[in-house]
């Protein structure tokens, strides 16, 4: 059997095709690269796995993992898991629309759903919207969820299972330059809420 390679470099950027945090438009006409140590396409399966230091860019989005999966359904839409390696996490990086802004996000395992444009950051997650060089916005928790169609995003700190809170740094939108120290992520502090003991 013949190796469709057109085929695989369609399967792969399909997987990308629609934005993340309200991509930027452009990325989707945009060409995507890919570099990996290895990779593996079964055309039956319509599964394309890319192994070591896998770094994928499309435009605006840059995904960096040790293995990127994408699985493409009967309808066309994909569906990828970034997993990291073991004690690092995977990340994920996409320009706004809305001016110099960006979203980027870690953990230990990255999954999104093409269907319905949702990005899942699993496990030691973190998500953080920057406005120019400045990080604006800081969220962590156990599973932060991104709906890019609706611009909402739910975070579990994971507290019925692990005892971790979420956490979160919100920078107000302002004209002027924010104050020092504004947009620096919370410290974990045990004497809030309660905290362990």
């Amino acid at each position: 059997m013949t190796f469709p390679f057109h085929r695989l470099l369609l399967c792969a950027a399909l997987a990308l095709a629609a934005g993340v945090a309200q991509a930027e438009k452009a990325d989707s006409s945009k060409p995507m690269n890919i570099e990996a140590d290895a990779l593996r396409y079964d055309d039956l399966k319509q599964t394309s796995v890319f192994t070591g230091n896998v770094v994928l860019t499309r435009g605006s989005i840059v995904i960096k993992g040790a293995r990127i999966e994408v699985h493409q359904d009967p309808q066309g839409y994909q569906f990828g898991v970034v997993t990291a390696e073991p004690g690092k996490r995977a990340y994920f990086r996409q320009k706004r629309d809305s001016g110099d802004e960006y979203i980027e996000g870690e953990g230990e395992t990255i999954e999104y759903d093409g269907r319905a444009d949702v990005v899942k950051l699993i496990k030691n997650a973190e998500m953080r919207r920057l406005r120019g060089a400045r990080v604006a916005d800081v969220v962590t928790g156990s599973l932060i969820q991104y709906n890019s169609l609706s611009d909402v995003f739910t975070v579990d700190g994971g507290a019925q299972k692990s005892g971790e809170r979420v956490r979160a740094t919100l920078t107000p939108r302002t004209e002027t330059p924010p104050p020092a120290g504004a947009g620096v992520p919370l410290r974990a502090d045990d004497r809030l809420g309660g905290g362990r003991k």
